[in-house]
């Protein structure tokens, strides 16, 4: 067979997809969610990661590596804990820090907001506009570069803004703007 069509001595989930060409696109974070990230990666580099490796050295001292569970989860654990450290890495120096309470007292919708806008169906919603690695929908936090969040960005309290969906155009009353302290 061709060598062109087969795949050795590697592991589907190990393969990273290409990097975008072009400039990297702008990672905006909110403080806390740098923060957060930040915690993450140091909670791998000084612990997860090196209770791995202490876990696949033992496991490695134990002989044949070929059918020693310890070893070869710990090894598949050890890329994943690696390949999150990468990640994270490179978000992190990606990222650009915004402030939201800079914006405190302001009715204009920007990066960190705190939305609360009427559909024109009557449906009454409220969400936070947050970077990309801070997205939790089912707490109202939505990406800075979601539908939703660009159809309001700019926008003021009073405001009315068309969003398109593929059901067809809503329309978002915008009922109030608001910052953290």
């Amino acid at each position: 067979m061709n060598k062109a069509f087969v795949r050795e001595g590697t592991d589907d989930d190990e393969v990273e997809p290409p990097e975008p060409d072009g400039p990297p696109p702008r990672n905006y974070v909110t403080p806390q969610g740098h923060e957060r990230m930040k915690a993450e990666l140091l909670r791998l580099l000084d612990v997860e990661r090196p209770e791995v490796v202490r876990v696949v050295s033992w496991a490695a001292s134990n002989g044949d590596r070929s059918e020693n569970g310890d070893y070869l989860y710990g090894k598949k654990r050890l890329r994943e804990i690696d390949r999150r450290i990468r990640f994270l890495t490179k978000r992190l120096e990606r990222a650009e820090v915004v402030d939201p309470a800079r914006q405190h007292g302001n009715d204009q919708v920007f990066f960190g907001a705190t939305v609360t806008y009427l559909q024109s169906d009557g449906v009454e919603r409220t969400v936070t506009i947050v970077g990309v690695d801070e997205v939790e929908p089912a707490k109202g936090r939505i990406s800075w570069i979601s539908p939703v969040a660009r159809a309001l960005l700019r926008a003021r309290e009073g405001d009315t803004v068309a969003l398109l969906t593929p059901a067809g155009r809503i329309e978002l009353e915008i009922l109030s703007v608001s910052y953290p302290r």
